[in-house]
């Protein structure tokens, strides 16, 4: 099995995320998609990584990779058992990547004027300060155990300081400061970051 990885990247690191809590051996190769090969990236019809190759099998999506290593490594399982309580992580997911992840992609690509990046900034705050309390019911994401959801949360969390984003320590965002601490110091989460990701944390 072979993870063809951004070294910087939050799409990437999800997958990396599953790999480490699950302790999957898979080689990973880390590059940014210039430096990837051709006939590798041609895998995407996007042309963006990360990819997964097992055997005769490549996805290139990676909500459809964390699946998949869910279901063909069940242990520690990061998804519920129940259908509903499978389809609430499902619906969070999706949630992310349609609502959060396009501003944090917009972040990182920076293209737009100082005065747009900055209401993307204050917006993607506000998102993710409504979902604070929730922290308050559960330890993870709408969930009492880690999962798949929190595998896509915590590597954008991650991220804020360097895109400009600083949560505020007040009463409100406490319960999701504490939250983010709880992932970062998870050893699979550790062990998922780049060197270049390690050094974000700084910035």
């Amino acid at each position: 099995m072979i993870l063809y990885s951004d070294r910087d990247d939050h799409y990437s690191q999800r997958v990396r995320i599953v790999l480490a809590e699950k302790d999957i051996s898979a080689e990973i190769n880390e590059a940014k998609p210039e430096e990837t090969p051709e006939d590798i990236l041609s895998i995407s019809p996007y042309m963006k990584l990360p990819i997964l190759v097992d055997r005769e099998l490549a996805i290139h999506d990676p909500t459809v990779m964390m699946e998949y290593l869910d279901e063909r490594f069940p242990h520690p399982p990061l998804l519920p058992v129940y259908p509903v309580a499978r389809a609430n992580c499902r619906t969070l997911m999706l949630r992310i990547d349609r609502e959060w992840c396009p501003m944090i992609d917009a972040l990182v690509i920076a293209n737009k004027s100082e005065k747009e990046l900055m209401k993307i900034r204050e917006e993607l705050l506000y998102e993710i300060s409504s979902v604070a309390p929730t922290f308050k019911e559960f330890k993870f994401f709408m969930n009492d155990e880690f999962t798949l959801v929190d595998c896509c949360l915590g590597p954008i969390l991650w991220r804020l300081p360097s895109l400009g984003i600083k949560l505020p320590i007040n009463r409100h965002l406490k319960p999701i400061i504490d939250y983010q601490n709880t992932v970062f110091d998870r050893p699979g989460f550790l062990d998922s970051l780049s060197s270049i990701e390690r050094d974000l944390k700084s910035e």
